[in-house]
């Protein structure tokens, strides 16, 4: 069951790389649009098993679920062993979710798109077998096989500085692998493991001494994929060079791979480690929030200051999992998922402005809310998406950070206060991109825009109900992850965060 989420987007990916041209041309409409159907057809397919799976998932259990295991290479200690639960299968939804509205929102007049829509199925699997992926190994394997695509998509399709962007992404991220791979062959080797099985009770006996290496090797791999100050560089020239859809996936998507490998692979494995260094991962979270902040409000691009947004937000979830507690796992989760959604809709609205006006410029870009001659539905979703990252009740990203600061102001009451300083900034730099931008007299830029199909709505009118909807009935996503979370913190009681630094945790959420 596990196994279709990752080789139906695969296998996908070949059937469009090599479905028959009956034209003579290398490309033509024809080609185009029957590989953007076909591809479109398969994230669809994808989505409903997604949703198929949603039904049959019992919340109620804090284990695996259809756990599958097979021996690969003996000799390297290499398994084909996948399974979900309540940490990874919300992440596994926005994947499915995001990757079907990155196809429908792509141009239909994409150059070379055999290759375009192949490359994002081969990415949409490649990280549904990182979020599944119960060996060390076969983990890693996934993380470094979606670099590909990815840096494909950014050098291929990006803007004027794509190769200097997708460069810097690549040697970033090769290095994010590099650590990583030495952390688990440490791992491996000092417990005496047969293999590389995921097992959270794998580094239990190891002294504190052992595991804090192994940790600091983790993190500082997770800390770039993320992205964290100061390893965030690559991240905002990626999405001012990629386009629309590919932003969508990275912000939604890829990013969440960072921050799900801090929670599966930092505190599940060494949550021992974790907890000595707790305090420091706190600080991180407060610098990569007020940095990320502070360098959004210096910015005058859309799509820049919605990328500095992302490390900002990136940061909250750290602090989460410094905390180390049920409630402040499942705050991390929730996040994950209510940052997936909220940074999509943005890079969307963001990729429809740049198309109808031409620029991202706040400056120069006035009155796109007018009713008659500007962008009246994309400035409402626009307003809705800015309000939800800055935190307004009634929406997701309120639900999250409230979450957040709840379960870590006890534990950290300094860095979560800091921590909220920065959302206030995030209500600064959002109304200065909806003041100059959407609001005021219409400049000359914006006076008769090509006028907004419905094929460009639907997408972020999609994400819109979602984020209104589990902003007013969170219990909807909170029930999947709950148990789990209480079950990962109660294998480990003796190395919480709580009873390190001595202090009584908040009740689980209600």
């Amino acid at each position: 069951m596990l196994s279709a989420l990752i080789w139906l987007p695969i296998l996908g990916a070949a059937g469009v790389g090599f479905w028959p041209n009956f034209s003579k041309s290398d490309f033509s409409e024809q080609d185009s649009a029957r590989c953007r159907t076909l591809a479109l057809g398969v994230a669809i397919v994808e989505l409903v098993w997604t949703l198929v799976l949603g039904v049959q998932f019992h919340p109620e259990i804090g284990g695996m679920q259809w756990s599958e295991f097979f021996p690969w290479i003996d000799a390297l200690g290499l398994t084909y062993s996948l399974g979900v639960d309540g940490i990874s299968f919300p992440l596994i939804a926005i994947n499915s979710l995001l990757t079907a509205i990155a196809i429908y929102s792509s141009d239909r007049a994409i150059q070379r798109p055999r290759l375009y829509y192949s490359l994002i199925l081969f990415l949409c699997g490649c990280v549904a077998g990182a979020f599944l992926a119960q060996d060390l190994l076969l983990f890693f394997l996934f993380y470094e096989l979606e670099l590909i695509p990815l840096y494909l998509l950014i050098a291929i399709w990006g803007g004027k500085r794509r190769g200097y962007a997708a460069t810097k992404f690549l040697i970033y991220t090769a290095i994010s692998g590099i650590l990583l791979l030495a952390s688990f062959l440490g791992l491996v080797l000092l417990t005496h493991a047969p293999d590389f099985v995921y097992n959270p009770q794998l580094a239990e006996a190891l002294p504190l001494s052992s595991q804090i290496p192994i940790l600091v090797g983790i993190l500082l791999a997770f800390g770039i994929k993320t992205p964290l100050v100061p390893f965030h560089t690559w991240l905002p020239d990626a999405h001012v060079e990629a386009s629309t859809p590919i932003s969508v996936l990275l912000a939604g998507v890829l990013l969440k791979l960072g921050t799900y490998g801090l929670l599966r692979f930092g505190l599940c494995l060494l949550p021992q480690a974790w907890a000595r260094l707790a305090p420091a991962l706190a600080v991180w979270a407060v610098i990569s929030v007020l940095y990320g902040a502070l360098s959004a409000i210096a910015q005058t691009d859309m799509k820049k200051m919605v990328a500095f947004s992302s490390v900002a937000h990136m940061g909250y979830i750290l602090l989460a999992a410094a905390a180390a507690t049920p409630l402040s796992l499942l705050a991390a989760i929730f996040q994950m998922v209510s940052h997936g959604l909220i940074s999509a809709l943005l890079f969307l609205l963001v990729g429809v402005v740049y198309v109808k006006a031409g620029s991202r410029d706040i400056t120069q870009l006035r009155g796109l809310l007018n009713p008659e001659r500007g962008l009246p539905m994309i400035g409402s979703l626009m307003v809705l998406g800015v309000m939800a990252s800055a935190g307004i009740p009634g929406m997701v990203g309120f639900v999250s950070e409230f979450l957040v600061f709840r379960s870590t102001y006890a534990a950290f009451p300094v860095q979560t206060l800091l921590c909220m300083v920065g959302t206030g900034l995030t209500a600064v730099y959002f109304l200065l991109l909806v003041n100059q931008a959407f609001f005021g007299r219409l400049s000359p830029l914006v006076e008769d825009l090509p006028p907004v199909q419905w094929s460009d709505r639907v997408p972020a009118i999609a994400l819109a109900v979602l984020i209104v909807l589990l902003g007013v009935q969170p219990t909807w996503m909170v029930r999947w992850s709950e148990q789990t979370t209480t079950a990962v913190m109660k294998v480990f009681p003796q190395a919480q965060v709580a009873q390190v630094i001595n202090f009584s945790p908040p009740s689980q959420f209600p």
